[in-house]
Order: structure tokens, then sequence, then C-alpha cells
């Protein structure tokens, strides 16, 4: 029987520039924690840690949709490489204004320079858009990036708040932004499997956001950030509380595990059942599993709890990318596929400072509120846009999105 996974790999230049996004990826998974750990230690309030991390969420997220869009115009590697820049700089600048422990609105300030930071994932998966357009691999090539996705915050948690806790607080970001420095440099190197520029003449009319499909996506997909965002900040003081702040790391790498076995399985199925529905049947899943962290009272039990509940993470994204390259225009994928993550980068940062404050108000455990709520309202957005998701999906193209 064939491996589904290795077929993807045929084509010339794949493993180099799936390899090198990879790296530059770690970093996904790493900041935003990384500059709660950083923070915490260092000042030693979460409503602080919490919503620096969020600023910095905030900008990435109003700003990376626009890089990807001069990417679409003007290519990957002319855009990524000074948008790379300015972010190591300005991560850079933030560590050492914590080591300085200078005035709270200069954190703010290198954390909203920081937000240039370009989504490498959807330039990865524009890649593969470019290679596999229409066939049926491009399924399994989605898939197979939400489990590299998955592996990241699976390895990256364990890195962020590992590192800032046992060597110095600034360790995490700074590995972190080597990461991206080296993983992207790598990246945009892999010049044969760049997808074409497009026109200025094809990139007039209304953005791509405007449409009906993306505004119910992006909508999704905030509260699920919102429910990955809690998790992240809840789980680092409900460690504290129970006195091994570290332990936090393994809790929220088995809720990308998770996500990992889920995205593997999904990824070898071909479902009849149309995207939207099922995106619809994925947040259902997610919304009930976010009902037990209120009655998790130790480590282990909020590890097995956040394994059950990543089942529901990578179809999620599989589905809502297989969306977004199904309707959105060719010459919008890239800024299409990172509206979708952006989605999820604003939702993490509604996430992190909604619990931090909750924490600090009312305690650890109180801040999974925020995720019962965040699961509530991705529920009602999904139910709501079934109509404009209602996306026919013939024979041909079931097996290459479904």
């Amino acid at each position: 029987m064939r491996n589904p996974y290795s077929e993807i790999f045929k084509a010339p230049g794949a493993r180099a520039f799936s390899a090198a996004g990879f790296i530059a990826r770690v970093p996904l998974s790493m900041v935003t924690l990384g500059i709660v750990t950083m923070l915490s230690e260092t000042y030693g309030e979460y409503w602080l840690a919490g919503a620096v991390a969020a600023t910095f969420a905030f900008a990435n997220a109003v700003v990376s949709p626009q890089v990807s869009r001069l990417v679409d115009r003007h290519g990957q590697r002319r855009v990524l490489i000074p948008a790379t820049a300015i972010t190591v700089a300005a991560l850079a600048t933030l560590m050492l204004l914590t080591h300085f422990k200078a005035p709270y609105w200069t954190l703010f300030a290198a954390a909203i320079a920081a937000g240039t930071m370009p989504s490498i994932g959807a330039m990865v998966r524009a890649r593969w858009s470019n290679i596999y357009g229409g066939n049926p691999r491009l399924h399994t090539a989605f898939a197979f990036e939400s489990v590299v996705d998955e592996t990241i915050f699976m390895i990256g948690p364990v890195l962020a708040i590992g590192l800032s806790v046992t060597v110095f607080p600034q360790a995490g970001p700074l590995v972190a932004t080597l990461f991206l420095a080296f993983g992207t440099v790598i990246f945009t190197m892999q010049t044969a499997t760049e997808p074409p520029i497009h026109t200025r003449e094809k990139q007039r009319g209304r953005s791509i956001v405007r449409f009906g499909f993306m505004q119910i996506l992006i909508l999704t997909l905030l509260a699920m950030g919102a429910i990955f965002g809690t998790s992240e900040v809840t789980a680092v003081a409900f460690a504290e509380m129970q006195g091994n702040k570290a332990a936090a790391s393994l809790a929220l790498s088995s809720y990308a595990a998770g996500s990992l076995v889920a995205g593997l399985a999904f990824g070898a199925l071909k479902l009849k059942l149309p995207l939207g529905r099922q995106l619809l049947i994925a947040i259902v899943l997610a919304a009930l599993t976010t009902l037990p962290l209120l009655i998790v009272g130790n480590i282990t039990a909020l590890a097995v709890v956040f394994f059950v509940a990543g089942v529901a993470v990578s179809p999620t994204i599989i589905i809502s990318m297989a969306l977004v390259e199904k309707l959105a225009p060719s010459s919008q994928l890239t800024e299409g596929m990172t509206w979708a993550i952006t989605g999820i980068n604003i939702g993490m940062a509604v996430g992190s400072s909604a619990s931090g404050w909750t924490i600090d108000a009312f305690g650890a455990a109180n801040g999974f509120w925020v995720s019962i709520v965040a699961g509530l309202l991705a529920l009602v957005v999904a139910l709501a846009g079934q109509r404009i998701l209602r996306v026919p999906a013939p024979s041909s193209a079931v097996a290459a999105t479904a």
C-alpha cells in the first residue's frame, strides 16, 4: 500500500522548502509563549505578560496579511527577507528591554514592531498549492503541513518555557528569533518552487477579507484561537500553582500531540461530506472538549484533557485551508491563507489577554472559562455560516479538498 505522505515529496524541491519552512515556523509556537514566560519571570505580573504577548499577536494579525499581499505581488524572496529582518531586530530589542526592566510602554512598542513576522505556514502551503493545485495530493500536503504545525507546537512550548525558566528569562525568545532568521533565509533560497508573481492589475479590487466565506472562516478561527491562547497562559499559571511551572510545556505538548494524531488520520480520509459540514463537526468537537477543563485538578489530568481537545485542531485547520484554496482567487491565495491563520492569531491574542486578566483576578483555574466561552462562539459562527460555506464538492475534487 502506497504511503500518501511519501507521494507528495516526489515533486522536485518539495523536501527542501518543506524542511526550511519547518525551521522558520518553529517560532510560531515559541514567541507568544516565550514572551509570557520571559515577562512573568522578570516582572512577576501575568496581566503584563499576557497583554504584551497579545499586543504582538494583534500587530502580527494586522501586518502579516499585508506582508502576504505584497508576496503575491512581488514574490516570497523579495518580501520575506526585509520583513523577517524587522522582526528579528524588534524581538532583540524586546529581550534587551526586559533584561533592563524598562518601562512597560517600551515593551508594547517593541512587541508592535515584531508584528512584521511573516506567515511562513501560508508561504509553505502556497507552494504546495502551486505544485498540486487541482490534484488529490494537495489534501495530503495540507494534512502533512497541519501535522508539521502540531509537531512544532509539541517542540515549541518545551523549548520556550524550559529555556526561559531553567536558563535565563530571555532564552526562549532568543532561540525562537534564531530559528526565524535562519529558517527564513534557507526557505527563500528555494527559488525553484516559489509561486509565480501576480501583477498589480490582477490584484485590483476588494481585499479577500471582504468575501463572506473569508469572514466566516476568520471569525470561526478567531474563536478557536482564543481557546489556544487561553490554554497557553492558563497552563503556565496552573502549573505554577501546582508548584512546577516548567510542567506546563508538557501539558501544552500533549495538546499538540492530540492534534498531530488527528491530522495524520484525517489526511488519509476521503470524506464525502461538504467542507462546510465537516468544519461544523470539527467545531462541535472543539466546543465539547473545553468543558472538562473546569474540573482538572493536576497537571496530569490537564495533559489528558488537552490531548483529547487537540483532536479537533488539525481537522479544523485542514478543512479551513481547503475552503480557502477552493474559494479564493489564485492571485490572492497567499493572502487568503494568511488571513485564515491571522484569525487564529487574533483569537490567541484575545485569549491570552482575557485569561491573563481572569487569572490575576480570580485564580489560575478560572482562566479556562475563557476557553468555554470561545468554544461556544466558534459553534455559533460555524452554524450561522453553513449556507455561505455550502460549497458543492464534485467527485473529482472531494479527494483534493475533503
